[in-house]
């Protein structure tokens, strides 16, 4: 969508008339009907003086397109400034310009990518600019046809007009190498660099040609973004669907088809507890639904996830347009209808209303992603509602599905295939922890090693142990009752979690794939890094949260860590209603502790802070054996 679009000589004059600013604001509101914060009108005022200085060159003509907050067709993102013209060949190019208004960044080693600065009013982790401007670049070549089919080059670049570059300056630093190759970032003073990255690939007007040829494309899938998907997934033993995935996968495939035929609204909800295949259903699906000229994305509210199978999809390859296949729950808040083929919610239970990091954007995620999507296919587990804000149940989404007048199937994945190919240790623990009653008193007759450990010392090295002859399939979680401290956030020398002479760090903040790095062994990991992930065996660390006392499994959300925002707002309904506070608290403690033990497909190995309730779980363990068996 063009929010803003003329000529450099119509740009030109709208800056010196002091337009600029208020022309975008104005396009906002007519075309996105959202109004403006002041201190992004502010920074507009700003950046475009400064691409004014940049553009007031005769060498650049005076007839070149230029397009700014130009909304990506079919996703929420917004690239800052487009310039299109012709090359020297007469060669269809288009250079396009991320613009920060930051005047100082770090480097955040070890996650690739990111820089640390600050934005928002506080110091934030983001993605470095060089990474942004080639990453919406990569979005536009691999899913325009108007890009693919009439050979229109993009050259993407980061203009940073108030940071002051220094030699072994961070924003060089040696892990966005090759982010800078491709999209190379010009700072404060270096307008005359600018210019001249600009007039290699713009020498011939077009007269904003080529801008309304990209923004008329039709959405597909490129055959390289299509090739680089099926080949990763080929041979993947991680991916392959076993019967009733492959049932499920075959008709979920049925159901994207035709609505992609018809454009009629189809939802899908696929319901499925721990290691059922939910996530390997929807790889698949992602990959066939691509390589069919579908626009899919994977989607989940949990970075974890999106991080992890991204990942293991491109393997050792650092920069891969497969990451535009993976999105955040969050960006379809402004997304306008049917502009999406399929949509494939991972982990839908954890779902909210409202998007952003402070939750103060759109209205519900579950509806936004149905009114985007031709097709939405929610995975969940209704048992793994871990916090507060999480909405994802099948009533909220059929609610939803109904007002979009959609389509509305519901499928179910029932066999276990973590938990040893057996339901049962699911329910024994249901049973145990007092979340449902089942007829699972104890293990008898389950192939599961489950085991409950004095010290989490003789855990730790169990997981250890477990990790070096699994292939790396072993980690350590923990509840979240101690604090995230702020000074060890990548230091593992600081230790978060102390339990007597057992000291562990909590999983560092400078990796997003805490699940399938080789050293984050020696760390714990919480629900928010392991949720919807699986190992073959996990360590388990129950806090004070979750006791045992008269005779009955208690929740207690007051020992829960302060950093931890799963319980946010809690005290307040306590104080306004203490049955449902404790009654939310306790749903949310227990399907916490029930998600982590059931991460390991082989076996968990549990410690618990509260000596009864460790005496308790070897009594439900211990029950149904034999003499033999004790």
């Amino acid at each position: 969508m063009l929010i803003y679009e003329g000529t450099k000589d119509n740009f030109l004059t709208s800056v010196e008339q002091d337009t600029i600013a208020v022309e975008i604001e104005n396009k906002i509101y007519e075309r996105m009907h959202r109004h403006t914060a002041k201190n992004e009108f502010r920074a507009w005022e700003n950046s475009m003086e400064y691409m004014y200085k940049v553009l007031n060159d005769q060498d650049i003509p005076s007839d070149a397109g230029i397009a700014i907050e130009y909304n990506i067709p079919q996703t929420s993102m917004r690239v800052d400034f487009l310039i299109s013209g012709y090359g020297k060949k007469e060669d269809a190019n288009v250079v396009l310009i991320e613009l920060k208004q930051w005047d100082e960044l770090e480097e955040v080693p070890g996650r690739d990518g990111l820089v640390e600065t600050y934005t928002g009013n506080a110091i934030r982790q983001v993605v470095h600019p060089s990474y942004q401007a080639w990453s919406y670049a990569m979005m536009i070549t691999d899913y325009n046809a108007s890009v693919q089919e009439g050979m229109v080059s993009i050259f993407p670049c980061a203009y940073l007009h108030n940071y002051r570059r220094h030699e072994q300056d961070p924003l060089d630093a040696e892990q966005y190498k090759t982010y800078l190759e491709d999209a190379p970032a010009f700072t404060r003073g270096e307008v005359t660099k600018l210019r001249n990255f600009i007039k290699k690939s713009i020498r011939i007007g077009d007269n904003k040609e080529l801008i309304y040829k990209i923004d008329t494309g039709r959405i597909k899938p490129s055959k390289s973004l299509q090739d680089s998907i099926a080949k990763m997934l080929k041979g993947n033993r991680e991916f392959i669907m076993l019967d009733e995935q492959k049932v499920v996968y075959e008709e979920i495939l049925n159901e994207a088809r035709l609505s992609a035929k018809d454009s009629k609204k189809r939802v899908i909800v696929v319901k499925g507890g721990p290691g059922t295949g939910k996530s390997v259903v929807a790889v698949n699906l992602l990959a066939e639904l691509t390589k069919e000229d579908q626009f899919c994305q994977y989607t989940s509210k949990n970075a974890a996830p999106r991080n992890v199978y991204r990942e293991k999809l491109k393997g050792s390859i650092r920069k891969s347009s497969i990451d535009n296949l993976f999105k955040s729950s969050g960006i379809y808040t402004e997304a306008e209808n049917n502009v999406v083929d399929t949509i494939l919610v991972d982990e839908a239970h954890r779902l909210n209303e409202k998007s952003d990091r402070y939750y103060n954007i759109g209205e519900n995620q579950i509806k936004e992603i149905i009114h985007a999507a031709k097709c939405s296919v929610f995975f969940l587990d209704e048992s793994q509602r871990v916090t507060l804000k999480d909405i994802g149940s099948v009533g909220e989404i059929r609610k939803w599905a109904e007002k979009e007048k959609a389509q509305i199937t519901e499928m179910e994945l029932v066999s276990q295939f973590r938990c040893n190919g057996s339901d049962g240790y699911l329910a024994w623990l249901d049973n145990t922890l007092g979340i449902r009653d089942t007829a699972n008193f104890d293990m008898k007759g389950i192939n599961y090693d489950i085991r409950i450990l004095d010290s989490p010392t003789k855990m730790q090295e169990l997981i250890i142990e477990r990790n070096r002859t699994s292939n790396n399939r072993a980690r350590i979680l923990a509840g979240y009752c101690w604090d995230w401290k702020k000074e060890g956030k990548n230091n593992p020398a600081v230790y978060d979690i102390q339990i007597g002479d057992f000291k562990i760090s909590w999983n560092l903040k400078n990796t997003t794939t805490y699940a399938i790095d080789e050293d984050s062994i020696h760390e714990a990991g919480c629900i928010h890094t392991s949720q919807g992930l699986e190992f073959d065996y996990v360590g388990v660390i129950i806090g004070d949260d979750m006791r045992y006392e008269n005779g009955r499994v208690i929740t207690d959300f007051n020992k829960r860590a302060r950093t931890d925002d799963s319980l946010k707002g809690i005290k307040k309904m306590y104080k306004e209603n203490p049955d449902r506070a404790k009654k939310e608290a306790d749903e949310i403690i227990k399907n916490t502790y029930r998600t982590l033990m059931t991460r390991g497909m082989k076996g968990c190995y549990v410690y618990c802070t509260d000596q009864r309730l460790a005496d308790y779980l070897k009594e439900c363990l211990e029950i149904g054996k034999s003499e033999d068996e004790k």
